[in-house]
């Protein structure tokens, strides 16, 4: 089977061209779960501008602003994916049964997340004391929503997709990496919640941590195999380089924000000791899966450049530019934070610029090809030559 990349052209699709149709019609029929991945790497971006070890003029504002049209993003793409999956049900089939498509669906679950952080630290102000409850009830939907596409992508992989070692790049990693993603959320949420609250939220975050990480590190390995043995993806799947930073990095900010939450959690209870100790292992930890990361990073950075020379042509997938830079960048903030150490806070700096030039950059070209409706094509519904 050819390689497919998520911005293929289509060839021969099983149904009229963009321009031949209805043109709200065909956006629910061609819209992806890869257009999450916008509010991932839009929410990262507020995120990061909060946890910035300097303040700026304008900062919170920014931030909460981006929080809001992040918010409404992810609500326009919600309504337009389920009318895709309401109106045109013959679609959904196709999506689970393509190699690269039904990866995305992660994306959703991951997407949310920045929205419901974005709760704790903004709702109270703008909506009262019912968006902790807001967001306390969307975590635990986010928190479903990803054990299930966990499980039900990598079961498609097993029983219908075909893949091959010469075909898979990093994209494996979304749907795998979506419960890390929501435990470290639990880490932010918990300190704002009930006792009781507060420790069926952090248990359930290292559950959480424990089906992904594992998982990820499993398929991080593949990945090193396959360019080792295939050598580099096409030059459309560039920013997948990026994307084994992705668990790295919120493997490592799990660790450290719910090993924080830990003690207050359960205090009080015969886990407090265990509490203090996740606290002091989810440093070292922290530490170490960051460490990690200083080896992917450099290869995501030599392997962008070399692609670069190749000529890339612009396509969704170059969000993931921005979401697992993101995630990296706040667990550098999160231990320079925790141990003061300066050099953490110099780093973070250089990757929040690195960070939010890429932001603009993918965003521009994204709402350019909204507006032209170019960039609303499903591969999956693309019939293939013969």
């Amino acid at each position: 089977m050819a390689q497919q990349s998520v911005t293929e052209k289509p060839t021969k699709s099983r149904f009229a061209p963009f321009r031949h149709v209805s043109r709200n019609r065909e956006i629910v029929r061609q819209f992806t779960p890869n257009w999450f991945a916008l509010t991932m790497g839009t929410g990262i971006v507020f995120l990061i501008l909060l946890a910035l070890p300097f303040q700026l003029p304008g900062q919170h504002q920014v931030a909460e602003t981006l929080w809001m049209i992040d918010s409404l993003f992810f609500a326009t793409f919600s309504v337009l994916f389920i009318a895709r999956l309401i109106r045109f049900p013959e679609t959904v089939q196709p999506m689970l049964d393509h190699p690269i498509q039904s990866m995305f669906l992660g994306a959703i679950p991951m997407g949310l997340i920045p929205i419901v952080n974005g709760l704790s630290v903004f709702g109270v102000e703008l909506l009262g004391p019912g968006a902790l409850s807001a967001a306390h009830a969307l975590w635990w939907v986010d928190a479903g929503l990803a054990v299930l596409i966990a499980c039900l992508v990598p079961y498609r992989m097993f029983t219908t997709q075909k893949h091959s070692t010469e075909q898979m790049t990093a994209v494996w990693l979304l749907p795998i990496v979506a419960p890390e993603v929501t435990a470290s959320s639990a880490g932010v949420l918990a300190p704002h919640l009930s006792h009781n609250a507060a420790q069926l939220l952090v248990g359930t975050g290292y559950v959480l941590w424990a089906i992904s990480v594992p998982l990820a590190f499993s398929i991080l390995t593949i990945v090193f195999l396959r360019l080792a043995l295939h050598k580099l993806p096409h030059r459309d799947m560039a920013a997948s380089s990026w994307l084994t930073l992705g668990p790295i990095g919120t493997g490592s900010l799990g660790l450290l924000l719910l090993g924080q939450a830990a003690p207050a959690a359960f205090a009080g209870t015969p886990l407090a000791q265990v509490a203090v100790a996740a606290r002091d292992f989810g440093l070292l930890g922290g530490l170490l899966l960051w460490g990690v990361g200083v080896w992917w990073l450099v290869i995501a950075v030599v392997l962008t450049i070399r692609y670069q020379r190749e000529g890339m042509t612009f396509n969704m997938g170059w969000w993931g530019f921005t979401f697992p830079i993101g995630v990296y960048t706040a667990t550098t903030f999160t231990l320079h934070r925790l141990t003061q150490f300066f050099p953490f806070a110099v780093i973070g700096t250089v990757l929040t610029v690195a960070l939010i030039a890429f932001w603009l950059i993918v965003v521009s070209k994204t709402l350019k090809g909204m507006w032209n409706g170019n960039l609303f094509q499903a591969p999956c519904l693309v019939k293939p030559n013969k």
